[in-house]
């Protein structure tokens, strides 16, 4: 009996693939958290050698965090039924504490940084052990139960970071959260029970593939916010419209990239799979690279609306051309997990960025955006060209095509 009603949680096949509104609602908090990661990123631009290195790592680990708990509730409303109202209240807490994650983010890891972790540990350790309650005797508890754990092994990390001197935090904290994407990639393996690797797991793979592209539109949503925000707060200059110009064109060409064939079949891809799962988990990874790379390239968009002539900063290439750089690395992955072929067209693009990054360098901002624009819509074009009179193609992912006997009773 009890045992049944944990089984009441689970995902129905007949449950629909697309995301609920309260999950849409919940996407919310996170626009609020990549506005301020930018916003931190941003605060950069003025940094240079080993002041730079450790600034943008620390950035980095405080958005790694927060993909983390975004990452694990979409697998959570794809393991089980969103419509349940104990789901529900566990996405709504987990919006909470991801709101106060993005409120404290900009000194989370200097006078914020407790509120900061408290919030992530009550989602990291609490969340799986109320989901591991109400599904009672399941055999499925086990994974919440995993996750707890190892929650609770990398804390002692993550409390001595915040409680200790200053100079131990990032350090501290950097290794607390390569235990938990250690664990996640392992599959959180315990003594006697083994691992209980997600690539197993049985999900909602078309749901799965609807959140990862919502949350590419929710990256390129914020990119437009900082050009709108960005523009609109500075004195009006013609050098300064070419540059709004030329930041829109290049969010305009992102989404053309990510969406055309690959992205766009995403959730075929996900529904031919045997196994959603051996999907989901590298696609996750590659859309945290292309949400990363989207990120950067908007804080690119600040430097260069605020100052298109100004003086060349070498340092500023890491956001113009890096982002860019990152973002198109990522979806040729992409294209490999939804057709399992790399494009030559990105592999040009990647190629034309880091070629002419030492030249980009000497010029002014204004210069590198445009050179990337530039390169982003040849890429583009070739795209276009390569698909021109050809029939639509199908997906034919080769990431978890066939079954295999890697489900467990837990999965």
């Amino acid at each position: 009996m009890a045992a049944r009603r944990g089984a009441e949680l689970l995902r129905p096949q007949t449950s629909s693939g697309r995301a609920t509104f309260l999950e849409l609602f919940f996407d919310l908090a996170f626009v609020v958290a990549l506005t301020r990661v930018s916003q931190r990123f941003a605060g950069l631009s003025d940094d240079a050698g080993w002041e730079l290195v450790t600034g943008f790592g620390r950035t980095l680990l405080l958005f790694l965090a927060l993909w983390l708990i975004w990452s694990h509730t979409a697998w959570i409303t794809s393991r089980y039924e969103p419509e349940r109202p104990l789901i529900q209240a566990v996405v709504v807490g987990t919006m909470f504490a991801g709101l106060i994650m993005a409120v404290t983010l900009p000194h989370a890891m200097e006078e914020r940084a407790l509120p900061f972790l408290a919030a992530y540990l009550m989602v990291m350790l609490v969340r799986p052990l109320v989901i591991a309650a109400a599904l009672h005797s399941h055999p499925r508890r086990l994974v919440p139960l995993r996750l707890a754990a190892w929650a609770a092994a990398s804390a002692p990390l993550w409390l001595a970071g915040a409680l200790g001197p200053d100079h131990l935090l990032l350090p501290l904290w950097a290794a607390a959260l390569a235990v938990d994407y250690l664990a996640w990639t392992l599959g959180w393996p315990l003594p006697r029970l083994g691992a209980s690797k997600v690539g197993a797991w049985r999900i909602a793979g078309t749901h799965l593939a609807d959140r990862y592209q919502q949350m590419v539109l929710i990256a390129l949503g914020e990119s437009i916010l900082v050009i709108g925000v960005v523009f609109s707060g500075r004195d009006y200059s013609w050098e300064r419209a070419a540059a709004f110009t030329a930041t829109f064109v290049t969010s305009a060409l992102l989404w053309r990239i990510y969406f055309y064939r690959a992205g766009l079949l995403l959730i075929e891809a996900f529904e031919r799979a045997a196994l959603p799962g051996r999907l989901g988990a590298t696609s996750e990874r590659t859309h945290l690279s292309i949400v990363l790379g989207v990120l950067v390239t908007s804080v690119g968009y600040e430097l260069v609306i605020d100052q298109p002539f100004g003086p060349a900063r070498p340092s500023w290439l890491l956001f113009v051309v890096g982002g860019p750089v990152l973002f198109l690395v990522a979806r040729v992955r992409l294209e490999y997990e939804i057709f399992g072929r790399l494009t030559s067209s990105r592999l040009i693009g990647v190629a034309a960025l880091l070629l002419l990054a030492p030249a980009l360098a000497l010029w002014a901002p204004m210069v590198g955006l445009t050179a990337v624009a530039a390169v982003l819509a040849v890429v583009a074009f070739l795209d276009a060209l390569r698909g021109r009179r050809r029939p639509l193609e199908v997906a034919a992912s080769p990431i978890g095509r066939e079954a295999s006997d890697e489900r467990d009773a837990e999965a």
